[in-house]
């Protein structure tokens, strides 16, 4: 489902068409967010009257595992390698840090709130520096990667110079029609600063909730999040079924 909903534009509005003209039913609570009531929550903001604004958020388990850990004193290369051995990235890092799959993310996002964006046109800030894309191998690139430490250690300094610390967002502005993947720096209270571990967090700027966005925050990552994702659409499909709600 993630691939049909970020893919082809066309292939997608086909999918949507045949399933409104032969009225089945089509679910992907899990594709973004893992168990995260991220998609249910928008289409009831929108079946409800409202209007999507703006969608901005730590999308990867991986990357926010990576971006909490990356504090002064610590080199970006080691955390990516304690990731790694933690289980929290792909079995290759730079599937993770190509920041492909929250540009999967962001167009999905997009297109739920009205915005026809395809996958290509989203510009997506990579943090697979260029000379180590054609590593052949995960262990090779991780053998090279503290090349690059100091690059992402400035970077890091000059957020902490500003009272700030870096997090790897995807964003959808509504009004300008344009999706974006990038690294950015927030103040330490903002909400952003505030997660712990693989936590992933989603703030929609909407017609009812503008001056304080909705917040959804939660685990983006595990085998049982995602698999409670799955099991509350498998819940909405008996609903339509006639099963007591």
């Amino acid at each position: 489902n993630k691939k049909v909903n970020s893919g082809p534009l066309e292939r997608y509005r086909t999918v949507k068409d045949l399933q409104e003209k032969q009225s089945v039913h089509y679910f992907y609570e899990a594709t973004v967010g893992a168990g995260l009531p991220v998609i249910a929550t928008l289409k009831d903001l929108i079946n409800s009257g409202d209007h999507i604004r703006s969608i901005e958020g730590i999308f990867s388990g991986t990357l926010s595992y990576i971006f909490n850990n990356f504090e002064p004193g610590k080199k970006f290369s080691d955390i990516v390698k304690e990731a790694k051995a933690g289980g929290y990235t792909e079995p290759d890092p730079r599937d993770d840090l190509s920041g492909m799959d929250v540009a999967r993310k962001v167009t999905t996002l997009a297109r739920e709130s009205g915005v026809p964006l395809e996958l290509s046109e989203i510009p997506v800030q990579s943090l697979v520096p260029s000379e180590l894309e054609a590593c052949a191998s995960a262990e090779e690139y991780l053998e090279k990667l503290p090349e690059f430490d100091e690059e992402m250690s400035k970077l890091q300094e000059e957020a902490a110079a500003k009272g700030e610390v870096l997090r790897y967002v995807g964003a959808v502005d509504v009004a300008t029609g344009q999706g974006s993947v990038e690294l950015k720096s927030y103040p330490t209270s903002h909400p952003f600063a505030q997660l712990k571990g693989t936590d992933n967090i989603i703030l929609c700027v909407t017609d009812r909730y503008t001056e304080n966005p909705l917040v959804i925050t939660g685990p983006g990552a595990g085998a049982e999040v995602t698999a409670g994702g799955v099991f509350s659409d498998l819940i909405r499909l008996c609903a339509h079924f006639g099963a007591p709600s």
